[in-house]
């Protein structure tokens, strides 16, 4: 796969107590990490037929409460955001086969591509100007409920972050410290790791309980989703994945 160029630029600049979700920076627990024990699913991936909306009962299926690994998500008012960035099928206008997640960031689309020329649709949230980030890479690593580990350049920036600074144990071989997961942890319930090859670009794919800055460029540069949909989208994208942001 051609390695295309990244921003590293992953962090907050200052202003944003740790209790927002806006706090989406992107780096997050080692992947020596225990892994959280599967969660209860529930049945959350309904999308439409291309070309037609899901109806209101299947938004307050796809976006109602669920009980999760052990945490509560609350539902999201579906009907308080643009309908274009809400779950859908749609044609596959992406010029990529079936397999690849592809991110057009100018119109805040993530797409899933489908067999037979269809796409699975969601709305994201993107890295605000000096932020935003294109390449290519592929799933490298899933994570269900990760912890959040603010880059240092973000703890300069915001010194109360200091109570999440992540110290390496070299004698155990493990990441200590962190933001526990929760619903309020900026990954959110989910997170998807793009590499380019061996390499982590500290870029993910994650979950936000602000559903309403989807469709916005406010992040630190990482691709943000309504929990739901990250939810949706783990459940359906391999590790290995095609990941093609433009």
């Amino acid at each position: 796969m051609t390695t295309a160029s990244l921003s590293r630029r992953c962090f907050l600049t200052g202003g944003i107590a740790v209790g927002a979700a806006a706090l989406a920076a992107c780096r997050s627990e080692s992947p020596r990490t225990p892994r959280v024990a599967p969660p209860e699913r529930r049945p959350i991936g309904i999308v439409s037929q291309p070309g037609l909306a899901p109806s209101p009962d299947d938004y307050a299926l796809m976006y109602g409460p669920f009980s999760d690994g052990g945490f509560d998500l609350p539902a999201i008012p579906w009907q308080k955001i643009d309908r274009r960035f809400l779950r859908q099928s749609v044609a596959n206008t992406t010029g990529v086969g079936a397999g690849a997640v592809v991110i057009e960031t100018s119109r805040h689309f993530l797409y899933f591509t489908q067999p037979l020329g269809t796409a699975i649709r969601y709305g994201v949230g993107l890295g605000r100007a000096g932020f935003e980030w294109t390449g290519t890479g592929d799933v490298g690593r899933k994570a269900e409920w990760p912890r959040w580990h603010p880059p240092d350049e973000m703890i300069a920036r915001q010194p109360e972050l200091e109570k999440y600074k992540t110290i390496y144990d070299r004698e155990n071989d493990e990441w200590l410290g962190g933001m526990d997961p929760g619903p309020t942890n900026p990954l959110g319930a989910r997170a998807l790791y793009i590499y380019q090859g061996k390499v982590d670009t500290q870029y993910r794919l994650h979950g936000s309980p602000e559903w309403n800055s989807i469709g916005q460029s406010v992040s630190s540069g990482c691709v943000r989703l309504m929990n739901q949909d990250i939810v949706d989208l783990y459940n359906r994208v391999p590790e290995g994945a095609p990941v093609i942001v433009r």
